[in-house]
């Protein structure tokens, strides 16, 4: 039986459907920008004053690509944010648009509760539902957009090849990162995203102590001597939920040597990971390095159930 044909979708511009203005998103060099729909990008729509519509996942059971509170804004000349992809998100942008369109002027389109099953009809095979909830972009609805749900707390040290080459992976992640380095034109010009704190400071080690309990340290810096140091006072505190150190197998010998005369206990030791990486993943390109740390940590830190 022939796959059912998708729809064209709507234009992406007219003359009587302006776009909101492109925002000034915080990106790194090289990413296209965030694929979540946040709130901050949320009241930049509103403000730009062209109609938008949220859609929200509610009611999710089964297997669904997204889960509940997963939204997407859609206006008649833009998409942010995603809902899972395929036919269902090609349906909810149609059905948004169509709101949209059938909207009197200068009035809100109206709300729409649209209960959907992941079947045939959708050309999926998930097997679950979920209602879209689509309403009006308001500013009661950015207000209570759900926070960002944060899988690990990220404190790493350098912002050189390798630093910059991570932080463009983890501006798509959920975690929140704190990105040191005494040396302020490593870091990206511009400002990056939310969830990325550049500090600049002279002693980055005074920073260790600015950590909370249970958080992640990453460490890989330009000079070995930092790294010691650095890893001297990560280890000493103890109480980290991870801590990685970019080197091989050899630094790793020479710094337990030289922690060792310093105090530092065996068992202490042990919970140091160098080299970094998901095992298998093999490579030397700072890219290379970045997915498999970032791999690494999301296998640390999993999504709650």
């Amino acid at each position: 039986m022939p796959s059912e044909a998708l729809p064209p979708l709507p234009p992406l511009a007219s003359d009587d459907a302006p776009l909101p203005a492109e925002p000034a998103r915080p990106v790194l060099p090289g990413l296209p920008g965030p694929t979540e729909a946040d709130a901050a990008l949320a009241a930049h729509w509103l403000a730009g004053g062209a109609p938008a519509l949220v859609v929200e996942v509610i009611q999710a059971r089964g297997s669904v690509p997204r889960p509940d509170g997963t939204r997407m804004l859609v206006s008649a000349g833009a998409v942010a944010g995603t809902v899972g992809g395929g036919h269902l998100e090609w349906q909810a942008i149609l059905k948004a648009r169509e709101l949209l369109a059938a909207a009197p002027p200068g009035r809100p389109p109206a709300a729409l509760d649209w209960p959907l099953a992941l079947g045939p009809s959708l050309g999926q095979c998930c097997g679950g539902a979920l209602t879209l909830r689509l309403r009006p972009l308001e500013a009661a609805r950015v207000a209570d957009w759900p926070a960002p749900a944060r899988r690990f707390r990220l404190h790493l040290f350098g912002a050189g090849h390798v630093g910059r080459a991570l932080a463009r992976v983890l501006a798509e992640l959920p975690c929140e990162v704190w990105w040191v380095d005494e040396r302020e034109a490593e870091f990206p010009p511009g400002p990056l995203p939310s969830h990325l704190h550049p500090v600049c400071v002279e002693s980055v080690e005074a920073e260790v102590d600015q950590a909370r309990p249970g958080d992640a340290f990453l460490v890989l810096t330009h000079s070995h001597e930092l790294d010691l140091r650095l890893t001297q006072a990560i280890l000493k505190r103890g109480d980290f939920g991870w801590f990685g150190l970019i080197g091989s197998a050899t630094k790793r010998a020479r710094f337990e040597r030289r922690l060792r005369e310093r105090g530092i206990p065996e068992a202490t030791l042990a919970r140091l990971c160098c080299p970094i990486g998901l095992p298998g993943m093999t490579g030397k390109e700072p890219g290379v390095i970045a997915v498999a740390v970032a791999a690494q940590l999301l296998q640390t830190f999993p999504a709650p159930r």
